[in-house]
């Protein structure tokens, strides 16, 4: 089978094509631009086209050997010039979802996925290390890249593939997974869920979906009337989980998951050693990712994750800095009124930046970083910045100052920062 990857360096495109190939498929594709994901494709010898996703590559890569499968992501806009040179060529085409569940089906793979609001790739990471560390063959996507390991893994000895399943697009109904880990459940992606109603519908056909599931009783509540008709296993958040060392209380909860998960999957393995191998999790990029001497970036957009990532940042910090970019305008209308001084509580100074704008609601009006934190009583620790020069000097002296400072969002304040140190 040969397979075109359409964004090939993706965080959702990139892992699949890593999984493709150890399975020993034909994988090319193409991206606007150059990553990590596409620099650690090439030199698996993945050859790909970067820039101008005309279809012109897909034309000539397919006139060479034809294309089984044109994959591609919910993003791209379905009059994008590739994709309608590939219906033109007559190749299926295919969502991420659509190809994984025909991997695992022809590799005969048991399915443990990850799914919540928040929590799935720290927690799909966590997966891959302590299989990693106990010795355990695994296949695994994650969606974000790894200080210990590739994104994407195919193991031909595995029995299990882990994979971070989104909500986004309604990604995991298209799976019946073995066993499902839930992280969290928080409204969110209202592009895609237009009211809570629908939110909770589809978690609940998920979990229906899976032969078991683990959750938090918080999780189960808000679900609000819809009953789980699968076998589920319920958790008290209130629980005590000294034994977990990790800084968080978020990660040692997600971490408590994975612990359960573990026991149930592997009975023979020792208890101390999946303990200790949880408690030397080195994280993954993205996710309370260090970049330098004082100075953390995040990806998480939503409210709960904020005030989450902020109790993690106070365990590590008395002063916590946060420089929050909001993502996409039409979530923003949606979660505003979360946005209070029980979410910030753990931040000394905010500095608010315009949100970062993807796939929005042209009818809906551009919420300001004012509007926005106007719920915020303590107003002497609002400020509303820019991604600029005056900015960055802000920043480097609260570092000096000692000062923790969270970078945070899923816009280009990532990318903006690592480009200055």
């Amino acid at each position: 089978m040969r397979i075109f990857f359409s964004g090939i360096g993706g965080v959702g495109i990139g892992p699949l094509a890593q999984v493709a190939l150890q399975a020993g498929y034909d994988i090319v594709g193409s991206d606007l631009s150059d990553s990590r994901m596409t620099e650690s494709l090439a030199s698996s010898g993945v050859r790909m086209s970067i820039g101008l996703q005309t279809g012109e590559f897909l034309q000539s890569e397919h006139a060479k050997s034809p294309v089984s499968y044109y994959v591609y992501t919910a993003a791209l806009p379905a009059d994008a010039p590739e994709m309608l040179v590939a219906k033109q060529l007559g190749i299926p085409c295919l969502k991420r979802d659509g190809l994984l569940s025909r991997i695992i089906d022809e590799k005969g793979l048991d399915l443990i996925a990850v799914a919540g609001t928040h929590g799935k790739t720290t927690t799909s990471g966590m997966f891959a290390w302590v299989m990693q560390q106990l010795g355990l063959p695994l296949s695994y996507l994650v969606g974000t890249t790894m200080p210990f390991g590739p994104s994407g893994k195919f193991d031909s000895d595995s029995r299990y593939i882990v994979y971070e399943c989104d909500e986004y697009d309604r990604n995991f109904l298209h799976y019946t997974p073995k066993l499902s880990v839930i992280t969290a459940i928080d409204y969110d992606h209202p592009d895609t869920f237009p009211t809570r109603e629908s939110y909770q519908q589809a978690f609940t056909a998920f979990i229906d979906q899976s032969d078991k599931s683990l959750l938090w009783q918080k999780d189960y509540n808000a679900l609000g009337t819809h009953e789980i008709t699968s076998d589920y296993t319920l958790f008290d958040e209130s629980m005590l989980l000294d034994h977990i060392k990790l800084p968080g209380l978020h990660v040692r909860q997600n971490a408590f998951l994975v612990e359960r998960a573990m026991m149930q999957l592997f009975p023979d393995t020792q208890y101390h050693d999946i303990v200790s191998a949880i408690n030397s999790f080195p994280g993954t990029h993205r996710r309370m990712e260090k970049l330098g001497d004082n100075l953390y970036t995040d990806y998480g957009h939503h409210p709960a994750e904020i005030k989450a990532t902020l109790q993690l940042a106070r365990e590590m910090s008395d002063y916590v800095v946060l420089v929050y970019q909001p993502h996409q305008n039409t979530r923003q209308h949606e979660v505003r009124g979360d946005y209070t001084d029980q979410t910030f509580v753990d931040a000394s100074e905010i500095y608010w930046l315009p949100t970062y704008l993807s796939r929005e609601n042209a009818n809906l009006d551009v919420l300001t970083p004012q509007q926005l934190s106007s719920d915020i009583n303590d107003r002497q620790k609002v400020h509303v910045a820019d991604l600029n020069d005056e900015l960055w000097t802000h920043i480097q002296r609260h570092r000096e100052a000692g000062h923790l400072v969270l970078i945070m969002g899923a816009g280009n304040v990532d990318g903006w920062a690592r480009s200055l140190i």
